[in-house]
């Protein structure tokens, strides 16, 4: 509601508005267009406008049908579902159960253990120390290095802490004063009541997990457990093949998709899943976010 004192915006101002909001868009829809209809271009067509097509003539599939009939692809989508579904688990988790405690005062070590979270703040560790600790432990080309070594940020930490701060302690007495533990409350009464941060920093480790590269570049040796990330920087970035033309068409290289196609295809295929899963989660980010930030 518009207050008393602020005069109703003019026709000029809405349209002005409008008309900015607009031009973002267009700026930012253009270049993901650009990559789907080339994508979707066939040779001819990548030929006649140079290399890149905003509006496809007509839908080639091949580029598609090459990628992911070769294995290699699909593997590494396999693999990246895999580490973002497993990675998120595990870093919810270790996040509520660290925030968790960090936001009851009293708790055991309570001041000294949110002081180590904040350090890493300001001393995050380097990439030679992380790889000696992930060497040590056995966990150089496993999946699993891939998930422990980032399984819980500091910043997601700070932010549900805060949340769960919020939470009325009456309530938390209450059920305390009708014989609950600390893990029926948290499981019964702190969880239900935090839907909002948990769904957002889901999103934050699942975007996280589902973007690493670096990660995976560090510390595996075997390329059939690439995920699709390091695959695409490998093959679009470095102008690798995809296993080669054997692996598209065992009839020559004159039936392959272009290259230009083929590299937008697994761009793609790389963005989708997360530009699905944002819509239904974007209205728990104000809620989220901010109500986290407030206190702590």
């Amino acid at each position: 509601m518009r207050p008393v004192w602020m005069e109703r915006p003019s026709v000029a101002s809405h349209v002005s508005k409008a008309a900015v909001l607009v031009a973002v868009c267009l700026l930012v829809a253009f270049p993901f267009l650009v990559i789907v209809s080339t994508s979707l271009s066939s040779a001819e067509t990548l030929d006649r406008t140079g290399g890149y097509v905003v509006f496809p003539t007509s839908l080639d599939f091949s580029a598609y049908e090459a990628i992911l009939s070769g294995g290699i692809v699909t593997r590494a989508v396999l693999v990246s579902v895999g580490v973002t579904v497993a990675g998120t688990a595990v870093s919810l988790v270790a996040t509520v159960l660290l925030a968790y405690g960090l936001s009851r005062r009293g708790s055991f070590a309570h001041r000294t253990l949110l002081a180590i979270v904040l350090l890493t703040f300001l001393f995050p560790p380097g990439v030679i120390p992380s790889y000696l600790v992930v060497k040590e432990l056995g966990l150089l080309d496993t999946y699993a290095s891939l998930v422990l070594p980032t399984a819980v940020s500091a910043f997601n930490v700070v932010i549900m802490r805060g949340f769960f701060m919020n939470v009325p302690q009456e309530l938390l007495d209450s059920a305390r004063i009708d014989g609950a533990g600390e893990w029926r409350v948290l499981l019964t009464i702190v969880l239900p009541l935090s839907k909002a941060v948990l769904a957002v920093i889901g999103l934050f480790y699942a975007v996280a997990y589902w973007n690493a590269f670096f990660t995976a570049m560090l510390y595996l040796n075997d390329t059939a457990k690439w995920p699709l990330q390091l695959l695409l920087r490998t093959y679009v970035l470095g102008g690798s093949t995809l296993g080669g033309s054997s692996s598209f068409d065992p009839g020559g290289a004159a039936s392959l998709p272009p290259v230009q196609s083929v590299q937008m295809a697994v761009v793609v295929i790389a963005l989708v899943p997360i530009l699905c899963v944002y819509p239904f989660l974007q209205r728990h980010f104000a809620t989220g976010v901010l109500t986290g930030a407030v206190k702590g």
